[in-house]
């Protein structure tokens, strides 16, 4: 089983974590403004069948993008944990060329996020500006990771999936990883079916794979209930070759333990084939991330 998406941090290298507590996306985080290290998440995920795991970018500060690969690098290189890194480049300035190639030397580099998710709400808002996603140099420079091997993991809102199904035909060589199923934050009538329509009109594009993550983000809980239907309607828009698990530890530790929330996402699958049950647990993270 593989984590494809998981943080470890030191909290002096994280900026939002640095002092009087803000409102965020997640509600209250008072229990994470600390260190996460390797040897906590190991022993988070001890008994729960994950035998290894991806890291995504954590928001260091942004000029501080290759000192966040090198230092995950570092903690793989010693531990043994993660197994691929997704680390962090500004693509809506200048030409991302050189830095891609300084970067090339850090084995476990798969590929970059940037959050380009932008909402009415304040509270729901990272990128500045909601047309990032849908700026032509985002496009170029996310263009050049085919070169390179490298993926792009791509977090909007639904409002926002239009634009991004242009920029992965924009991209048709780089694979785009859509993060949390596509952020449903909106649970109305109206809500989900605005979701689903994005998300069966992104899925068109077969460069687009999603990771099936932070489920809990709007909720602020472990749902089952809500995890089984949001896996279902995903995998049945997707399939489930284009679907991967992941914990979003240690933000959903606010709520739950590891062994819960694996337990909340087996019990979602437990009608699905042992071959799609394996495609998104492992297969689909092992091909997109290349996890040996």
């Amino acid at each position: 089983m593989i984590d494809a998406h998981h943080h470890v941090w030191r909290q002096t290298d994280l900026p939002w974590l640095l002092g009087p507590e803000r409102p965020r996306i997640f509600g209250p985080y008072a229990a994470i403004k600390r260190d996460y290290p390797v040897e906590e998440y190991c022993a988070d995920i001890k008994g729960t069948g994950v035998k290894k795991s991806v890291y995504v970018q954590a928001n260091w500060a942004p000029n501080w993008f290759k000192d966040e690969i090198a230092w995950v690098q570092s903690v793989a290189d010693r531990s043994g944990w993660p197994h691929a890194i997704v680390g962090f480049l500004d693509f809506t300035k200048g030409d991302v060329g050189p830095a891609l190639k300084s970067l090339r030397d850090y084995s476990l580099l798969r590929g970059f996020r940037q959050q380009f998710h932008w909402h009415e709400n304040p509270l729901y808002r990272f990128a500045p500006d909601r047309r990032q996603v849908s700026d032509p140099r985002v496009a170029e420079n996310i263009g050049k990771l085919a070169e390179h091997g490298f993926t792009f993991d791509l977090q909007v809102f639904p409002g926002q999936m239009a634009d991004a199904a242009k920029l992965a035909d924009a991209c048709p060589d780089v694979t785009f990883i859509l993060q949390h199923a596509g952020m449903l934050e909106d649970q109305s009538q109206v809500g989900w079916k605005a979701w689903r329509a994005a998300m069966t009109d992104l899925a068109k594009r077969n460069n687009v794979v999603t990771k099936l993550s932070a489920f809990g983000t709007f909720i602020h809980r472990n749902d089952p209930d809500f995890i089984a239907d949001i896996v279902k309607q995903t995998v049945s828009i997707f399939g489930a070759d284009r679907c991967m698990f992941g914990s979003n530890f240690p933000i959903e530790k606010l709520w739950t333990s590891y062994r819960d929330l694996v337990g909340a996402f087996r019990k979602a699958t437990a009608s699905l084939t042992k071959k799609q049950k394996a495609q998104i647990f492992n297969d689909t993270a092992a091909r997109v991330y290349r996890v040996e």
